[in-house]
């Protein structure tokens, strides 16, 4: 059946109805428990805004929402699938000796396409709105409505010293020595009050830090009101350390996909590990062959010539807890590959691989029956 064909543009148009009809439902309830959750965390705080609570809810919803993308095509499909077997429809497409894999090929392409959007348009904006969301759950803790956390390329560190001190400390380049020293270029070190105010600024092109010492080359000196003082070198004491430093990077759900690349190999030419954002880019990059699996399940479960009574309801239980159980067990096979017991690519791919296997085998009988 070819793609553009009349009956694969009407199951696709069932299919997308469905999709967006399920999606903006299952956002709407977690905007509603987000908002819940928002408005208990700012109850009795004169300090925050109506506005600031609405941005706090908001973008607090993309991360749940990436997470709850395949089952939205599973069930969409589910009731796609569902309508046609209730009308008969399926039963006549079968009649006319369509295979389930040639009715199947379109509603394949668009979850696959769906997952290339979702990767290359919708996870950049989840990963900004992620940064924001820490920026601004910063900002309730600290209860400071100007606080920021940078979470750009490069290393960023945000360090308080005493009451009334913070330190921020940001370098281009880094590089882990072999007698675990760092080697820094273009970092600077920012010396702000309890206000946020910047009191003064150290800018050097070279440092190294050793135990808890930034020795600083080729310093610029920057307080306000007064002349730049250059400098040859200058340790700065700090309490940040090499373990510090590696508890700091970057969270890889505030990556975007086109990003990661450059953080990974950031990180990798510093001498550090970067398992968690090849795991997160690697899961991207699989998530259009996850959402194909989710729809080849739900076509196991509910494409049948006929579905009546309980049966139809069964049917739903029995799939819904196994794409849970498929959900969970793959979070035990990633929190593997998070500890180092297993390959990244192998805790990544296994529970895609086997959902795809296990459904076109499962078809493939059904086809043949």
């Amino acid at each position: 059946m070819k793609f553009f064909s009349i009956l694969s543009r009407y199951i696709t148009r069932q299919f997308l109805a469905n999709f967006f009809m399920v999606f903006f439902a299952i956002l709407g309830i977690i905007l509603l428990f987000d908002s819940i959750e928002a408005l208990r965390r700012v109850s009795g705080r004169e300090d925050v805004t109506f506005w600031f609570t609405v941005q706090y809810a908001v973008t607090r919803i993309t991360k749940t929402v990436e997470i709850v993308i395949p089952f939205v095509v599973m069930v969409a499909a589910m009731i796609t699938f569902w309508r046609l077997s209730k009308n008969n429809e399926f039963v006549i497409i079968r009649t006319a000796g369509v295979s389930i894999f040639s009715f199947l090929r379109p509603l394949i392409i668009m979850a696959f396409i769906l997952g290339v959007a979702n990767i290359a348009l919708f996870n950049p904006i989840a990963a900004k709105m992620f940064e924001w969301h820490e920026v601004l759950s910063y900002r309730l803790a600290s209860r400071n409505p100007n606080a920021m956390l940078f979470s750009s390329k490069g290393l960023w560190i945000r360090e308080a010293v005493g009451e009334g001190k913070i330190l921020l400390i940001q370098a281009k380049t880094l590089r882990q020595e072999p007698d675990n020293s760092l080697w820094m270029r273009d970092i600077s070190i920012t010396e702000l009050n309890s206000s946020s105010q910047i009191t003064q600024v150290y800018e050097a092109y070279f440092a190294t830090l050793e135990g808890n010492k930034f020795h600083l080359k080729d310093v610029k000196h920057i307080v306000g009101g007064m002349p730049v003082e250059n400098m040859t070198d200058y340790t700065y004491k700090t309490n940040i350390d090499m373990q510090r430093i590696k508890e700091n990077f970057i969270e890889p759900d505030a990556i975007s996909f086109w990003q990661l690349p450059d953080t990974i190999a950031f990180y990798e030419n510093a001498g550090f590990s970067a398992r968690l954002h090849w795991m997160r880019y690697l899961n991207l990059l699989l998530s259009p062959f996850l959402l194909v699996g989710m729809l080849m399940m739900a076509a196991v479960f509910m494409l049948q010539n006929t579905l009546r009574g309980s049966a139809i309801m069964w049917r739903v239980v029995i799939s819904i807890v196994t794409g849970f159980s498929i959900y969970f067990l793959s979070q035990v096979v990633y929190a593997f590959g998070i500890n180092g017991y297993i390959p990244v690519w192998l805790a990544v791919s296994a529970p895609t691989i086997i959902i795809l296997l296990m459904t076109t085998s499962l078809l493939v009988r059904t086809d043949e029956v």
